[in-house]
């Protein structure tokens, strides 16, 4: 069974923008893109830099590090060099309350 955790507020995570977050010892990357939120590893799988210093870009991620962008539903990357795919987490809203399911 799926077990969601309490991680943040939609406050926390306004349209437009990323939040991080640790869930289990995880660093986790919150973005809100045009009022859906969506969670993924905060590490870049192409180096180890932060995702949370990148942009949002539609329901896409950049690192800003080397440029490839990352599709926020599948965690696919749509340019080199990162050619590993992002873990994204599944995520459920309830009233003002954000969870995330590490399974």
């Amino acid at each position: 069974m799926t077990e969601f955790k309490q991680v943040a507020t939609l406050d926390d995570v306004a349209p437009g923008t990323m939040y991080r977050v640790e869930l289990d010892g995880k660093r986790i990357l919150l973005a809100n893109a045009d009022g859906t939120i969506y969670a993924c590893d905060e590490m870049c799988t192409h180096e180890d830099f932060s995702l949370a210093l990148g942009a949002l870009q539609g329901d896409c991620l950049k690192c800003s590090l080397h440029g490839s962008r990352f599709d926020l539903k599948t965690g696919r990357p749509l340019d080199e060099p990162a050619d590993e795919d992002l873990a994204v987490y599944p995520v459920k809203v309830e009233g003002n309350k954000i969870f995330v399911a590490l399974d």
